[in-house]
């Protein structure tokens, strides 16, 4: 396989994987319980959970390294509040399938380390060794 296609591979596949995350994520929104706390962080969850994808797949057609970097940093923070606000329904035992939230903190925690790296990397390789910004 060429580089090209292993790009292109790889890329298809976190965005497989972002997919497959956001629909695991969202099921869990939609199962929260119809009280004024379950409506608002099942809302949350909805905004912050799809926000990843859209921005991830963004990322891929950026117009620069610099807008590479600002939308997986959006990307990597809506990951991160999504997994607070999981971690709220798991604490708060709103969640039906409250089996289904471990593996989805796992994969958050696993997208999470993925973006940060990804990140530095687009860092470094835009101002040569020293990095600009912290993800």
């Amino acid at each position: 396989m060429a580089e090209s296609e292993a790009k292109a591979g790889a890329r298809y596949d976190m965005q497989e994987r972002l997919l497959n995350w956001t629909v695991a994520v969202v099921r869990v929104a939609e199962s929260l319980p119809p009280t004024r706390a379950g409506t608002h962080i099942a809302g949350q969850i909805v905004r912050s959970a799809t926000s990843p994808l859209a921005n991830h797949a963004e990322a891929q057609s950026a117009e620069s390294r610099r807008d590479f970097i600002h939308k997986m940093r959006v990307a990597l923070k809506e990951l991160r509040e999504t997994r607070t606000w999981l971690l709220l329904v798991q604490r708060m035992g709103l969640a039906k399938d409250r089996k289904a939230l471990e593996p989805l903190l796992q994969e958050s925690d696993e997208l999470i380390a993925i973006f940060v790296s990804s990140v530095r990397t687009a860092n470094k390789n835009l101002s040569g060794s020293r990095p600009q910004n912290k993800p």
